[in-house]
């Protein structure tokens, strides 16, 4: 039995705005029911810009309810650029606290919102993919997804988000690169406080490397007939070994600058140096 607040068991049993909008200016929806969670969401202003009404359907928990019901309480009566300041964590906070385990409610609101709004603004539904590359398959979880989640919920270990997005929940196989990206974004913020970024462990470094080379290189190295191998990280100095058609290419050293060391540089450190491994 979850611990959850007096808030959110009222918002649960007696939820407010169930139901559909009849001719909304804005809808959104996301998650599936192969997920286990569904949200709809959708909103109508006023003649001053205000959502009047807002409104929901849910397929979900006691959590997703309460989380869906206490947002449309929320964003009624603010406006559209209002409301899309709203974070996962103001919905936490308005209900009182969510269990850990539950978060993820919070950001699936988060989501409809931004759903609803990027429907409003442009007319088409919104595809969470288009705005960034999915990285936890079986749920569907981009990297842009996990970025925010990370910065907003102050996120430091795989399980914290799971618990707020899923990522990492199911076959496992995105863990490494779910650390490495917890590591470089909660670096990055810490980094915008105080001005120092938080060092990585080699093996952290490492993994971000690969992540990076997967991302961000491999693939146009590919569309050439070429490939890379990490063959070796010392510091700041990475070490990899052209393949395929990059392999005695005569262009190979400025691939190695321009292509490999320049997204190493912006994706890694500024310190980093790469070498060719003949």
């Amino acid at each position: 039995m979850w611990d959850y607040t007096d808030k959110v068991n009222e918002y649960f049993r007696n939820p407010h705005n169930a139901g559909k909008v009849e001719n909304p200016d804005g809808e959104g929806q996301v998650g599936s029911l192969a997920c286990g969670d569904a949200l709809k969401l959708m909103f109508k202003l006023d003649d001053e810009g205000r959502i009047s009404e807002a409104k929901f359907q849910t397929f979900g928990c006691a959590s997703a309810i309460a989380s869906s019901s206490a947002l449309t309480d929320m964003i009624i009566g603010k406006t559209i650029e209002e409301a899309e300041q709203l974070t996962n964590k103001d919905i936490v906070d308005y209900l009182g606290g969510l269990p850990k385990q539950k978060v993820h409610c919070s950001v699936m609101g988060r989501e409809a919102l931004e759903a609803a709004i990027y429907n409003y603004r442009t007319g088409k539904k919104w595809d969470k993919q288009v705005e960034g590359e999915v990285i936890c398959h079986c749920f569907g979880v981009t990297d842009k997804e996990i970025e925010q989640v990370v910065r907003e919920n102050d996120v430091t270990t795989v399980e914290e988000l799971t618990n707020a997005c899923k990522a990492g929940g199911g076959c496992g196989n995105c863990i490494p690169d779910l650390e490495s990206m917890i590591q470089r974004f909660s670096a990055e913020g810490v980094a915008e406080e105080t001005g120092a970024a938080r060092p990585m462990t080699n093996l952290q470094k490492i993994h971000l490397i690969e992540e990076v080379i997967d991302r961000e290189i491999r693939p146009a190295l590919r569309q050439d007939g070429g490939d890379l191998e990490l063959v070796d990280v010392d510091g700041d100095t990475v070490k990899v070994r052209f393949r395929g058609a990059c392999s005695g290419c005569v262009v190979s050293a400025i691939t190695l600058k321009d292509v490999v060391e320049a997204r190493l540089k912006d994706n890694v450190s500024p310190d980093v140096v790469v070498e060719e491994v003949k």
